[in-house]
């Protein structure tokens, strides 16, 4: 299933519930159901007594807008070089599904966290976090390289190297933290941002 976002009385923001047709989640969901057929029994079987443990939430938000973007990009840029930073979690989230977005505003100073997105009505900001593992799946599959099995894609694409890296080992590999150092030893470039990540991304010409 789906969900559409309806605005029956011109005021109320209700969710409807519609069977998939959606073609950017379809690919979405392909692309995760196709890691998870990687896995070894074992831990096929260690995950199967940890979902009854701990059940998956029945909601699931997919990135589609990143999966778009990417599509347009290495249609457009094939060889391209990509560097990406973003949220890898956020906190206190209220929202439940798996991947579900922060949604807060801010009045006077104060911070409020909405239990749903659909009472943000366009004075909040919606954060989503970035589970990188799978954007470099998205990144690969997008490229060509990643075929899923009974994907009618004709791309060729081409393999790439790609790297995920927390902020601070980004910064001490690519940035110059010795100049942002504190005298109490502070350091905003590492120190800060526990909760964000770069995701690198280069063609390695390899056509097999």
């Amino acid at each position: 299933m789906e969900v559409w976002v309806a605005n029956q009385d011109g005021e109320t923001l209700t969710e409807l519930y519609k069977p998939l047709q959606d073609s950017l989640i379809k690919k979405c969901i392909k692309i995760i159901d196709f890691e998870k057929k990687q896995d070894s029994q074992s831990s096929a079987l260690l995950k199967s007594v940890w979902s009854k443990v701990f059940p998956k939430p029945r909601r699931s938000w997919l990135p589609t807008g990143c999966l778009k973007l990417l599509e347009v990009l290495h249609g457009a840029l094939p060889k391209m070089s990509l560097i990406a930073s973003d949220f890898s979690y956020l906190p206190d989230v209220k929202i439940l599904g798996e991947r579900a977005p922060l949604v807060s505003t801010k009045k006077d100073g104060s911070s409020t966290d909405y239990g749903s997105y659909l009472d943000a009505k366009g004075d909040a900001d919606i954060f989503f976090p970035t589970e990188f593992w799978l954007l470099e799946r998205i990144d690969h599959y997008c490229s060509g390289w990643k075929k899923l099995q009974k994907d009618d894609s004709s791309k060729e694409g081409k393999k790439r190297r790609t790297i995920i890296l927390d902020t601070s080992s980004f910064m001490e590999e690519f940035g110059l933290p010795s100049r942002t150092r504190t005298k109490d030893g502070y350091n905003p470039l590492l120190d800060d941002f526990k909760n964000t990540k770069f995701y690198l991304s280069v063609p390695t010409h390899n056509t097999s």
